[in-house]
Formats: C-alpha cells, structure tokens, sequence
C-alpha cells in the first residue's frame, strides 16, 4: 500500500492531485518504477514564467520640465515608467509633454505590448474622447450654452424614462453575447448621452479661421466603461497570476490571442462605439433644439488602446493618436484657452501621438492644498451642479503656451486651426473632496 510518504520519496511534491496520484499508484500491479512512471504521467507541467528585464529599457521623453512643481511631476513620471518598463510584455513607449504620474501608468503616457492587452493602462474611464460640431448658423453663443445646460447631464445624475436618448440598437446588439459586456444594457442605457464629473466639459466657441460657432464635447464611457475596466482586470489578475507572479497586480494582462482576450478587444470596441454615439447623440439633440445644422463634426479618441499595422496594441493613457488615419483631432488645454486642431506628424520617435491637453503637474488636493486659483474672466464658465470645482480652473492645469510650444518642438503634431473660447459647461464640485 503506497501512501503520500512513498510518492515524496519517489519525488513528488504534494499539490492538489496528490490523493488522485496516491490512488493511480495503488490500482496499479506493476513493478514500482513502472509505476513512479505512470504517476509522473499525473504532474502538472510547470507553467513558465515571463521574465522581467533586470533594468528599465529606453523610453522617448517627450516633456521638458524648467519649475520646481515641473521638475518634481517628470520625476514621479520617470519613476512610474521605470518600472513599466520592466514588465515582459511592454516593447516601447513615450511620454508626453502634459504626462503627469497617476497610478501604474502616468497620464501623457504610450505603452506599446506584444500580444498583451492590460485594462489599467486605460483605466476605468474607457475611450475618453473629444467631439467637435461646426454649426452653419452664426447664433449667439450664449443660446447654444443655454441649450446644451437643458440638454446634457454631468456628475452622478442618470437620464430619467421621461428624458431617455436611446442607445443605438446596433450598439445593443453589439453587446450581446460578449461575456464582459453581459447585463450591462442597462447602465449602458441610463448613462447615455450622459458626460460624468472631474476634467470633463461641454466648450462653446468660434473656429479661429472661419469665426463660426462651434461646440466640443470631452467624456467617455461613463458606467459602461467602468464596469468593463472591472470584470477585464479581474481577468487579468487571474492569467497573470498564472504566467507572471511577479507582476504588480495593477499591471495585469490578457493574452490578446486567447479567447478572454480577443473578448476583450471586442468589447473595447463596442465602448468605443457607444462612446462614439453618446457625444453626438448629445450634439445632435441641441442642434435640433437650436434649429441650427451641423455642417462639420468629427472626434477621436485619447484615453484607449490602438492596435496598429505593426501588430502591437498601443496603451494611451491620455494621448493623441497622431498618425494617418485620424487626420483631424482635437486637444484641449484648460476652459479659457482655445482648443487645438490638429493634423498628424507620424513622428515614430513620438510612436506617432500627441499630448491629450495641458495635463497637471499635481494632484487636484495638492493643487487646491497650494494655490487659492480664481475664476478667469471673460469666459462664461457653468457649473452643472451649481458648486464650482476649482481644481478644474486653468491654474491647475500645465501652461498651455509651453505645452504648445513642446508640441511643435517635438513635431508631435500640426496645428491647422483653433476653437477660441466663449464659455463651457462642467459638473462642477461633485467627487472631488476638499483639502481639509
């Protein structure tokens, strides 16, 4: 009679089909090293492990720094990419001039991956985007700003029965079926034409070249993204904690080429597509209130993972795709400044992006801990929850002129126009906790 002692022996190691071994070992009338062969048969395959790189490899730094709070954000930055770089997945990435450190990879920054895809490159705020809406008729400003108020919803709120938009039903079918999108028509619907809290706006201005009225929308997925970016890193932290223990749980992957992870990506794009619909469902419905056509519109993504001809999946945690293909996009840099149109450079020492706006040099409570900003004048700045949030004043932001001058100096993008300022709408003080 063989007992786990008799297996140790042989040179097992007890695991979970330790008794099952015990068992085989017993049914068997041979002789014993037929048997430890038959046993062996049993082991699981050890799973190899990905190696991470003793020292971080190169990265492009795109970002100058001259101040104290500038010197000390591109440090944190450096840091946080040092480490990245590191993981056995990430073949290259960049930096930008608005990057600033927020979590396992700073915001500003490109991480490119080899058969990879890791949801806290992009976070919760999937898809996070800017839609831009040229109008025929030159109205007042203000009754464009006046109807949107009526229309769009920032901060928690959800759109009631009573003033539904509905989601496509293309989008709808889109999600069925996708293990990471199931039971998720609901939030999908309620948050619709919906555009959240913190950095996100509705602007009003003019095309600086044509002096028409135009308006610019800046938000993502809302609920549905989040719930997304939460099942896909459960996901993650379950394969990487088979193929690379040692990873940061925060840096978790999906193999792109598994069926979890080709799920994946198509659930990214369904998001982006509900994204995509979400902004001009809101441009849509305000031009049809202001009675005024829309006779230019176009949007691109900043906060998403693009995957190019070169096979590698490009995480963009806050950046601008600046390669052929997205001919025009927007980049906004703080609510009094004018938001920038752009043409792509395909500058590959760049991987061909640009900075998604002005970026912080610190957090929003180490700002409002620091500084006492004051509203700029001249511009119609409101609140949706009627509590300003002054961490979004243009103060918290880097300085618009010198991330500019970064972007031509690094040939990260072409700019072709501009949209000056009137005013903009943003949710105001809702998630935001004041320093105490």
């Amino acid at each position: 009679m063989y007992t786990g002692k008799d297996l140790i022996a042989w040179g097992f190691k007890p695991g979970p089909l330790f008794p099952d071994m015990i068992r085989v070992a017993n049914s068997l009338d041979l002789p014993e090293d037929q048997i430890k062969a038959w046993v062996a048969k049993m082991e699981p395959t050890p799973i190899p492990q990905l190696e991470f790189h003793s020292t971080s490899r190169p990265f492009g730094v795109f970002l100058d720094a001259s101040t104290h709070d500038e010197l000390a954000n591109k440090q944190s930055v450096l840091e946080t990419m040092d480490v990245l770089m590191r993981l056995p997945t990430v073949v290259k990435a960049v930096v930008m001039p608005d990057a600033c450190p927020a979590g396992v990879i700073p915001v500003g920054g490109v991480v490119a991956t080899k058969d990879a895809i890791h949801p806290g490159f992009h976070s919760a705020d999937v898809c996070c985007s800017m839609a831009i809406t040229v109008f025929k008729r030159n109205d007042d400003p203000k009754k464009l700003l006046d109807t949107a108020m009526r229309v769009t919803k920032f901060g928690p709120e959800k759109r009631k029965s009573s003033d539904l938009i509905k989601v496509p039903k293309h989008v709808l079918d889109m999600m069925k079926g996708n293990p990471f999108l199931a039971q998720s028509e609901d939030i999908a619907q309620a948050h619709f034409a919906t555009q959240g809290d913190g950095n996100h706006f509705l602007f009003v201005g003019h095309l600086e070249s044509t002096g028409q009225l135009a308006m610019v929308t800046h938000h993502g997925s809302r609920g549905l993204g989040a719930q997304l970016y939460k099942r896909g890193m459960l996901a993650a932290r379950r394969h990487t904690a088979i193929v690379a223990r040692r990873a940061p749980p925060a840096a978790a992957w999906l193999d792109a080429t598994s069926e979890q992870g080709l799920a994946y990506w198509d659930a990214l794009q369904t998001v982006r597509e509900w994204t995509y619909q979400s902004h001009f469902a809101i441009h849509h419905e305000i031009a049809r209130r202001m009675g005024n056509a829309m006779v230019d519109a176009f949007w691109n993504e900043h906060n998403f993972v693009f995957k190019r001809d070169d096979g590698l999946f490009y995480h963009a945690k806050g950046a601008t795709p600046s390669y052929n293909g997205y001919e025009r996009t927007l980049i906004p840099m703080n609510m009094a400044e004018p938001i920038l149109i752009t043409a792509p450079t395909n500058n590959e020492d760049a991987l061909s992006f640009a900075p998604h706006g002005a970026g912080r040099n610190m957090s929003r409570t180490q700002f409002l801990r620091s500084y006492m900003p004051e509203p700029p004048a001249n511009i119609d700045i409101r609140y949706y929850t009627g509590m300003p949030d002054p961490s979004e004043l243009p103060e918290a932001y880097k300085s618009a002129a010198g991330v500019i001058a970064q972007i031509k100096k690094y040939d990260l993008a072409t700019i072709t126009d501009r949209v000056l300022p009137y005013g903009n709408i943003m949710a105001g003080d809702t998630a935001w906790k004041r320093p105490s």
